[in-house]
């Protein structure tokens, strides 16, 4: 029996796995946890430089 070619393999797996469930975005756990670490990271440099530009009176 040959094998299947790479393609063929994950629409198989991408058939077993069934629909998306509604409201869910992010299938993998890690992509999700980068995602949000980032949107974090952005949002806590913006604040940081704000603070320190009304320090420095530069508002």
């Amino acid at each position: 029996m040959a094998r299947r070619s790479f393609e063929e393999r994950i629409a198989a797996r991408q058939a077993a796995q069934g629909p998306l469930k509604e409201g869910r975005v992010f299938e993998h756990g890690p992509a999700k946890f980068l995602f949000v670490t980032l949107l974090v990271f952005v949002f806590v440099i913006h604040v940081g430089g704000l603070i320190v530009m009304m320090a420095m009176g530069m508002h």
